[in-house]
């Protein structure tokens, strides 16, 4: 069983295993498969078809905890233990939840401190004890709307021991939000805020990258460790312009094998497999990469990742907030008249949460068709999530899920 610590608006856990409010997706994932041993069941929750439309959750059932995630920003909002009696939850180092040691209504005010009278949450059918960062269910239905029966004392033994508790960030759950992500969860490490890609005349020159990192000098304060900055990366910057700008990247692929050598013009076809190959720098935390050329050892594509669930390459990356300006194509008949994405000379800019739809008929058309790119064998034996379709405009290739949102976008240097 699980002992854990509660630090109010900002984490639930032990030494080794502490989860963080705003900490992202990725770091609470490495975390539980670091203590595979102890959490021996996690299970992913989403919406399949629209993964925007509802948090992001993981589930420990044999530990009676949901980690909540923002949907989009995809960083940790809510910290619910649903069933009290599978862990054991200290305070200040104070134990008021185990086999033991029930947590009553007197307990939880003798560990935490007063507060308010409770609330009745007519949802859940349950009176909630609230603290700053921190409350609990008590399980009660009460048969009148009177303000004083409301904040009355839970009749009942039964109805005042805690079934659940929730931690978040703010003086109550419905009015938390969703944390920046804090100091503390850097460890060291280098973030995206967002990134603009760079076009001119209908080609795009190169990537704007707006970071998050701490700083190497010594702060007063570890909040004021972190610094933001710009930085930008164009076709052709060398190995060393991008080490210099972004530092070292989280991985390097060589690429073994280039399956779209068919659709290069024919003096590549004659390349030898001894040449040197090209090369990605892979930076997970940026939802970045960028390939370079064997033989220039230049910049020559960057592919911007949004990691949504259900896709090939989840919690691989962290999600690219990219924005992408695009003129408008000549498909003025295909676009509906009610269409409000944009105003008629306006550039569209497409993000990471944009749909496909409505740019496939803005920028292609609907007779476009797609390359669809299964990423496994034949048979498609080794991808639970099956196919995505790929489809090329000017020098960019988006890959789209089923769901229509896009995993994907590859943007490459056109050459004259």
């Amino acid at each position: 069983m699980l002992e854990l610590e509660v630090n109010p608006e900002r984490s639930l856990g032990c030494e080794g295993c502490e989860f963080k409010l705003g900490m992202p997706f990725s770091q609470a994932v490495f975390i539980l498969q670091r203590n595979c041993r102890t959490i021996t069941c996690v299970e992913v929750i989403y919406v399949e078809n629209d993964p925007l439309s509802a948090d992001l959750t993981l589930r420990l059932p044999n530990d009676g905890i949901r980690l909540i995630f923002d949907s989009f920003a995809q960083r940790l909002k809510t910290i619910e233990v649903y069933d009290l009696s599978k862990v054991k939850l200290k305070y200040s180092g104070v134990l008021f939840c185990s086999t033991d040691c029930i947590p009553t209504r007197e307990l939880i005010y003798s560990t935490f401190g007063a507060t308010r009278p409770p609330e009745y949450d007519c949802a859940q059918q349950a009176f909630v004890l609230i603290f700053r960062g921190v409350s609990f269910c008590f399980p009660g239905i009460v048969n009148k709307t009177s303000q004083e029966q409301l904040a009355s004392r839970p009749a009942g033994r039964a109805t005042s021991i805690a079934s659940k508790m929730f931690m978040y960030n703010g003086s109550s759950l419905a009015e938390s939000r969703t944390l920046d992500l804090p100091w503390y969860c850097f460890n060291r490490g280098t973030y995206l805020t967002s990134l603009d890609v760079v076009r001119d005349n209908g080609k795009t020159v190169g990537i704007q990258v707006h970071l998050l990192f701490e700083s190497v000098e010594n702060s007063p304060t570890q909040a004021s460790k972190i610094q933001s900055d710009a930085r930008t990366i164009c076709f052709g910057s060398t190995v060393q312009d991008v080490l210099s700008l972004l530092g070292a990247p989280s991985r390097v692929f060589y690429k073994a094998e280039d399956k779209m050598k068919i659709h290069a013009p024919p003096d590549q076809h004659a390349r030898k497999s001894s040449d040197r190959s090209d090369y990605f720098y892979n930076y997970f935390t940026l939802g970045l990469d960028i390939l370079f050329d064997a033989v220039s050892q230049r910049a020559k594509k960057f592919v911007l990742h949004t990691n949504y669930p259900g896709h090939y390459d989840f919690n691989i990356y962290y999600r690219c907030f990219f924005k992408i300006p695009l003129v408008r194509a000549n498909h003025q008949d295909s676009l509906p008249e009610s269409s409000s994405l944009l105003d008629q000379n306006e550039p569209m800019v497409i993000t990471s949460s944009s749909k496909w739809g409505p740019i496939h008929s803005y920028v292609l058309g609907p007779d476009a068709r797609p390359i669809v790119l299964n990423r496994s064998s034949s048979v498609n034996a080794t991808n639970p999530f099956g196919a995505t379709y790929c489809y090329g405009y000017q020098d960019m290739i988006f890959e789209v899920m089923p769901n229509g949102h896009i995993a994907s976008v590859s943007l490459y240097e056109m050459t004259d």
